[in-house]
């Protein structure tokens, strides 16, 4: 970071202070670059500093006009766009507590979390996420005014307002000078321990918790996250993941800003890909499942690609990964082995690291375990991977790998103001500055996870290896118990029969349980392929799941797959699904996490019909 603060507004006073056209200092930066850029029609169009400032300011003074006071919770439900990014300054800057949470959420989850933080305003990016929220206007005691982001939408509500129209509200509450000067006030009262952001936690089971942060935690996780990440003013990142979350919230946005980096907005998670080509990024924040579409892809193409050229990049992703191999491990590769590696590189590789634009410095993968065998399928493609661990309760990173020492099949090291012990039973505990106030009006379920002398407990089950890299083997309470008695981890498990291209979601099944059965969505794409390339066609999706030629094929990935599992881990029985698991349906969490409990009580009959025939 090229600045030192203490609190968000403090760093967004110095950021664009810095970069202001306005800043006649010598050490001043390019008053012409782009913070944001976001694609209108065929382009992306870019954001300069004075423009964020400009529009942040008079957005504020818009929420003051309508009595936003400092303490006041007010919600924002949008995808990732501009506004989002002036929302969450604004509010923050005037003294205000955020609440951001995912678009995905529905009517009555809106009703608890906005009822709960007693949300005086609800910002909201479009008609549909207006006409979700009025549903439940009348159960929103405490909300007196909605501003919608899109100014084409039609109002017919009291109380209900455009963005633009606050911006206006507040351009004319003051004076240019007069706004200018009540804002860097408003900003420089803000204390390090002050409440500025509530994120909800999806949970697994019962009402989400609100994860009361300060100032001080998410400023220390930037801190942190900026020294492990080599992250200057020429970078720019594309942003997909939802800013809501804790993960792309301080790693793909707020460390970006502090780093005087540029963040590129994809336009949806499906145009990631001809995204990454327009923005060409250095870094990109993801998750573990768009590495599988990534190598899905390409493994789908090369399919499709003659034998010759199928050998060829067969040949090409072994030489790769004992090339990595030996270099993860500290050894020098042979003459042999790099000459190979380089014809690798110029027959396969370049053209994989062209598909993500051609200057990718490094992916940053959260939320979820990266399979091992992902991780190096990418690296052995020259494709940095960083893969980091955190929570929300934790602002939210915990550790990450470093590009200059990477660590397959681990989450790397605690950032330098981070403490990560194991405890007895192998959870992980953690502590540092970055650790949450606590839960909002939950007392006891903070004192559930922060014990009395200040040690977050993750729910998680790891070790700390040799190298000092901290290696995640579980949930503490995903581990199943076996009826004979034996522990077992299913994520582990999920996570290696995924590798199989015939595999989308799988959901494991064995606590108390003889032994383990699974519930899996195909890759249903992929299924068609096989069906195709076998001389196989199918009616509907029900026919094709139910064929024994397809029950086969999986069966035989599965087997070669779990080979080396005891034989009380190994899934003995599976069924396939008609549909994927979703967050509609309550089946997955936003972060997909999957709710076991929601889907061995949905699909009880499916599961008993596994055992009974098993």
């Amino acid at each position: 970071m090229r600045q030192r603060f203490v609190t968000i507004p403090q760093m967004f006073l110095q950021v664009t202070d810095h970069f202001s056209a306005r800043n006649t200092s010598p050490n001043r930066g390019d008053a012409g670059k782009y913070v944001y850029m976001r694609k209108v029609g065929k382009e992306y169009v870019g954001m300069t500093y004075d423009e964020l400032r400009e529009l942040t300011e008079n957005f504020a003074a818009g929420l003051k006009t309508l009595g936003i006071e400092r303490g006041d919770k007010v919600g924002i439900v949008s995808e990732n766009r501009i506004e989002w990014v002036v929302s969450d300054f604004a509010i923050i800057g005037m003294g205000g507590v955020d609440v951001p949470i995912f678009p995905t959420m529905t009517s009555a989850q809106e009703s608890y979390i906005f009822n709960h933080c007693e949300a005086k305003i609800v910002i909201v990016s479009n008609k549909f996420q207006l006409n979700k929220l009025m549903k439940v206007r009348s159960e929103l005691t405490k909300m007196q005014y909605v501003i919608v982001m899109n100014d084409d939408v039609e109002i017919d509500e009291p109380n209900v307002l455009k963005f633009a129209d606050v911006v206006h509200k507040g351009a004319a509450s003051m004076s240019v000078e007069e706004r200018r000067a009540w804002f860097v006030k408003e900003c420089t009262t803000s204390n390090p321990e002050d409440l500025i952001s509530l994120i909800y936690t999806s949970g697994t089971t019962g009402n989400p918790k609100g994860v009361m942060l300060t100032n001080t935690n998410l400023v220390s996780n930037v801190e942190g996250s900026a020294d492990a990440i080599d992250i200057t003013e020429k970078d720019t990142l594309l942003s997909f993941l939802p800013l809501c979350h804790a993960y792309e919230r301080t790693t793909g946005y707020y460390t970006l800003f502090a780093c005087h980096s540029t963040v590129a907005f994809a336009v949806s998670i499906d145009t990631v890909a001809e995204n990454m080509q327009e923005v060409r990024p250095t870094y990109m924040t993801a998750v573990p499942r768009l590495f599988e579409r990534i190598q899905g892809r390409i493994l789908t193409a090369i399919e499709k690609d003659t034998p010759a050229k199928q050998r060829v990049f067969h040949w090409a992703i072994g030489v790769g990964k004992k090339y990595i191999s030996q270099k993860f491990s500290g050894k020098n590769p042979s003459a042999v082995l790099s000459a190979q590696y380089a014809l690798a590189d110029r027959l396969v590789f370049g053209k994989i690291r062209e598909r993500t634009g051609g200057r990718l410095r490094a992916f940053i993968s959260g939320g979820a375990a990266l399979p091992k065998d992902l991780a190096e399928f990418f690296f052995a493609a020259g494709i940095t991977i960083l893969e980091g661990y955190g929570l929300t309760e934790s602002s939210p990173v915990l550790s990450v790998t470093r590009a200059a020492a990477p660590a397959v099949g681990t989450v790397g090291k605690p950032l330098f103001n981070v403490q990560i012990k194991i405890a007895e039973d192998g959870e992980i505990l953690a502590k540092g500055p970055n650790v949450m106030r606590g839960y909002l009006h939950d007392e006891e379920a903070t004192k559930a996870v922060i014990d009395d002398d200040g040690w977050l407990h993750t729910g998680d089950i790891g070790l700390i290896n040799q190298a000092g890299n901290l290696v995640i083997t579980d949930r503490k309470k995903n581990i199943f118990v076996s009826s004979g008695g034996k522990n077992i981890a299913p994520q582990p498990i999920e996570n290696t029969l995924t590798q199989s291209r015939f595999i989308d979601q799988i959901v494991l099944i064995g606590d108390k349980r003889e032994f383990c059965t699974a519930l899996i969505v195909p890759d249903f794409e992929y299924l068609k392929e096989y069906s195709s390339m076998q001389g196989l066609s199918y009616p509907d999706t029900k026919s094709m799941i139910e064929s024994d030629v397809l029950l086969q094929a999986i069966q035989r990935e599965i087997d070669a797959l779990q080979v080396n599992f005891a034989k009380y881990e190994k899934v003995r029985k599976f069924a396939l699904m008609e549909r994927a698991f979703t967050v509609d349906d309550g089946e997955i969490t936003p972060k997909l996490n999957v709710r076991r409990h929601v889907i061995e009580k949905k699909f009880a009959d499916k599961i008993e019909k596994m055992y009974a025939e098993a």
